[in-house]
């Protein structure tokens, strides 16, 4: 009986203490590769940002969403890219400074500071644009436009199962170290009431 592609995976089982591996085997750990591979990724993206445009990885990030968007908050930068609100902020900050965005508020919520794409900052999207597209051309040249397809499918497919990992982290972590994920409650409370 064949199954669909969509058929969900069987999920390896959680190995008993005296059973689990003593190393992680870099050959195949799939999170050490999509690591690899971002943070190379990004450092030399950034590299290039930097030596042509003087702006960085995190003011290309941002730049992509303003150009898609028109404005956006640091709020939702943070929640589609999961880049720390702190760091959207001085980014922001950064990118208002050299005229790329003006920042007003929200028309429906006072308090919440909007990020607006100016004219030179919709340029300057434009210029870094074809970098990044030739960056990715390079990247996938080795793949063929099936296999990038197939890719591109299973990248989603990973990126929506994310919050499974945190639930699954979370009960392992309850497990294995009570202490600690009672900590972490206390803590998760804590920051809620501020």
């Amino acid at each position: 009986m064949a199954t669909s592609p969509r058929a969900k995976a069987t999920r390896p089982t959680l190995p008993p203490d005296e059973a689990a591996p003593t190393n992680v085997d870099l050959e195949r750990y799939v999170p050490a590769f999509l690591t690899w591979i971002a943070n190379k990724l990004s450092r030399g993206a950034s590299q290039n940002y930097l030596a042509v445009f003087d702006v960085g990885i995190e003011t290309w990030r941002c730049l992509v969403l303003l150009a898609i968007h028109g404005s956006i908050s640091a709020q939702q930068v943070s929640r589609i890219i999961g880049m720390d609100k702190a760091s959207v902020s001085r980014c922001f900050k950064s990118m208002q400074a050299k005229g790329l965005i003006a920042m007003g508020l929200d028309a429906d919520d006072g308090r919440l500071r909007i990020a607006t794409l100016t004219k030179k900052g919709r340029a300057l999207h434009d210029q870094i644009l074809g970098v990044a597209l030739e960056r990715e051309r390079a990247f996938l040249s080795v793949l063929t436009p099936a296999e990038t397809e197939t890719l591109i499918g299973l990248l989603k497919r990973l990126h929506e199962n994310l919050p499974a990992v945190e639930t699954a982290t979370a009960r392992y972590v309850a497990q294995r170290f009570p202490k600690a994920a009672k900590r972490g409650a206390a803590r998760e409370a804590h920051d809620g009431d501020e």
